[in-house]
């Protein structure tokens, strides 16, 4: 079983691949991780693509958490058994972001680099409420879905999540 979990930010995708990666013990990769070095340094493309590319060819089975189209996106989705479409309300995902913030405030959390503190700076809150769903995001979220119809999974709510995992067999 392979499944690549996308989304916007603070839908959940951090959440529901360690729920994945823990029903069905299955390695978990989270982009973010191989993104960024401590205190929020990013690495270079090719830097993190090795190590992509790496983890996945050790690995029959794997969830991956992270959008990153520039980070192997084609080959996650092409090998990827479903692509999990995580697209919750923005209320959602900044009440989310907010709760999170409060949570994990001066710290990592695990599905980021050790050192990369949770931050809610201007820039994220920008990314958040507008950003990360511009029309040329949405767009490539449309995209592909229709590249994958039979393996595109659209979760608007916590209900639709569970649905998901409740149908998951390996």
């Amino acid at each position: 079983m392979k499944i690549a979990i996308i989304g916007y930010s603070g839908a959940g995708k951090s959440t529901l691949a360690k729920r994945i990666s823990e029903k069905f013990d299955i390695p978990l990769l989270y982009l973010d991780t191989i993104r960024f070095k401590p205190h929020w340094t990013e690495r270079a493309d090719e830097e993190c693509i090795e190590i992509i590319g790496d983890w996945m060819d050790e690995h029959e089975c794997w969830v991956i958490d992270g959008n990153y189209k520039q980070l192997l996106q084609e080959r996650r989705y092409d090998e990827a058994d479903y692509i999990v479409f995580l697209d919750f309300p923005k209320r959602v995902c900044w009440k989310r972001v907010k709760q999170r913030f409060k949570e994990y405030e001066g710290r990592s959390r695990e599905s980021v680099t050790f050192g990369c503190e949770e931050k809610l700076d201007d820039e994220f809150i920008r990314w958040v409420k507008h950003d990360c769903r511009d029309k040329y995001k949405r767009a490539a979220y449309d995209r592909t879905e229709r590249a994958y119809p039979e393996k595109f999974i659209r979760c608007k709510n916590d209900a639709d999540v569970d649905a998901f995992v409740e149908k998951l067999h390996i």
